[in-house]
């Protein structure tokens, strides 16, 4: 067995045993306290950059945590994060004392990604590719604090995060189809937009429908290689075919819901007497008032960040129609579909040999349910569930199904981007002296944002690339690839 270690934040090796070509091990002995092992998806060239990082350590401590079941989980994309490492995957078992722990979620709750198709392919779009980009920037709002043009009452937003995207449909301004396609048909169950407080309703007022700052953008992309030809054709994919990636989340209502959280469940841990070996994961069991509180109002946000995005590709098509001179409808302009990347869900899954239901947080990491799934929309049944996985800004993005072993081996998920290798410190350190629009610009891609940080900080060099992290993917049996795309124009905040 290959044996390596990595540094912790205390100093103290963290071993890491190889399972197979893409899986490592953090023996359930390495620290007293875990309760499983830790299983970290990555081959021979991601491992190297998990040892130079201190996110293994918090697969360690993720495996602490009352109810956890099989192993505290980590996919390639993994990185440094708040109590979970980005990346981090856990299921817990309310019947077992299993905890909910905001951290294992997120600040921005329902961070996701959804793709909308077209019918114009890289010929249509290349003479209008500035003007198209330069009027995504004018009519779509980006960056910190940005609000928009959607602006809702304290009951309307309560109505919205109780029905989610089918709350827009009744206002036209979602298609039924735009619900079927989205995950969770938009609508996350057993919401309870009353926990949700005046603070994070104020925030929220006016950004359902924005961008936001950081990682968040969204951007033109051609298909440029196709590697399943039946599943492509199937999520209605060909080469040279222009789509469109939106990422966003839950903004400042989401961010606010988590704050409060934490500090509802300070005290939780000695309540319940749960030992933790890093306070960021505060926890309450699932079952108790502290838990179903979190519960509710994180799924509240998590209706309110698919939302978010519904009321972006929403702008995205208007934009589209205007500069093209056509309606969207005639642009093809369908969504693939739409997954969320920071949420907690209670799902079934077989736990040795046992169906039970788990709670699963999926803390940067996408839902990946294989063929046949009964949560899959029908006409992607057969296939498996579309899978989107945003890279840098600078070489691609791609598309999966899920995998033939994801629920054997992550309780159904899979990597959602590329993941980060700089710190966004780092990166603007690395950016000074450059002007990273032109370098873009060079390589074929139109950047636009409201700061020069904006860009320095999601530089490509800031993240791994992305066609290695899918490959382990693939390799692994999480996900498949059916279809690389590559950015043509972007504009974040």
């Amino acid at each position: 067995m290959t044996r390596h270690a990595t540094t912790t934040a205390h100093g103290r090796p963290m071993p890491l045993e190889r399972v197979d070509d893409c899986t490592w091990r953090i023996p359930r002995s390495a620290r007293p306290g875990m309760r499983v092992d830790g299983l970290v998806f990555a081959d021979d060239r991601l491992i190297e950059m998990v040892r130079h990082d201190q996110a293994a350590e918090q697969v360690a401590n993720v495996a602490h945590l009352p109810g956890i079941q099989t192993a505290s989980l980590a996919m390639p994309d993994i990185h440094w994060g708040y109590g979970f490492c980005i990346g981090g995957v856990c299921a817990t078992d309310p019947a077992a004392g299993g905890v909910i722990s905001p951290g294992g979620v997120g600040y921005d709750i329902n961070c996701g990604v959804r793709l909308l198709r077209t019918n114009l392919t890289l010929d249509d779009a290349r003479p209008v590719l500035k003007r198209l980009v330069d009027h995504l920037m004018r009519e779509v709002p980006v960056g910190v604090g940005q609000g928009g043009r959607y602006v809702y009452s304290p009951q309307e937003l309560r109505s919205m995060m109780q029905s989610g995207v089918r709350w827009l449909a009744t206002r036209g301004l979602a298609t039924d189809d735009d619900v079927i396609c989205t995950e969770a048909e938009g609508c996350i169950p057993d919401a309870d937009p009353g926990l949700v407080g005046d603070r994070a309703l104020a925030r929220g007022a006016d950004q359902c429908g924005t961008v936001g700052a950081g990682n968040h953008f969204i951007e033109v992309q051609v298909v440029d290689r196709v590697a399943d030809e039946a599943s492509a054709t199937a999520f209605g994919l060909h080469a040279g075919q222009i789509c469109v990636l939106i990422h966003s989340g839950s903004r400042g209502l989401g961010y606010q819901v988590c704050d409060d959280a934490l500090r509802d469940l300070r005290d939780a841990p000695r309540k319940y007497g749960i030992d933790l070996p890093d306070r960021q994961l505060v926890c309450a069991p699932i079952e108790s008032p502290e838990g179903r509180r979190y519960l509710g109002a994180m799924r509240a946000a998590a209706n309110y960040a698919f939302c978010n995005r519904q009321l972006l590709a929403w702008q995205v098509r208007e934009v589209f129609a205007q500069v093209f001179g056509r309606s969207w409808e005639s642009l093809g302009m369908t969504l693939l579909y739409d997954v969320a990347h920071n949420i907690a869900k209670v799902e079934q899954h077989a736990v040795d040999g046992t169906t039970k239901d788990v709670c699963v947080h999926r803390k940067g990491a996408t839902r990946a349910f294989p063929a046949g799934h009964h949560d899959i929309p029908d006409r992607y049944r057969a296939v498996g569930q579309p899978v989107i996985i945003p890279g840098d800004m600078g070489r691609a993005s791609w598309v999966l199904r899920g995998g033939p072993r994801s629920m054997e081996r992550s309780f159904g998920t899979t990597c959602h981007g590329a993941g980060r290798c700089l710190s966004r410190t780092a990166a603007t350190k690395a950016a000074k002296g450059r002007n990273i629009a032109e370098e873009l610009e060079r390589a074929g891609v139109i950047a636009r944002s409201r700061s020069a940080d904006g860009l320095a900080e999601e530089q490509p060099a800031a993240y791994k690339d992305v066609d290695l992290v899918v490959d382990v993917v693939h390799r692994a049996g999480l996900s498949s690839k059916v279809a690389r795309l590559r950015p043509l124009g972007v504009i974040k905040g």
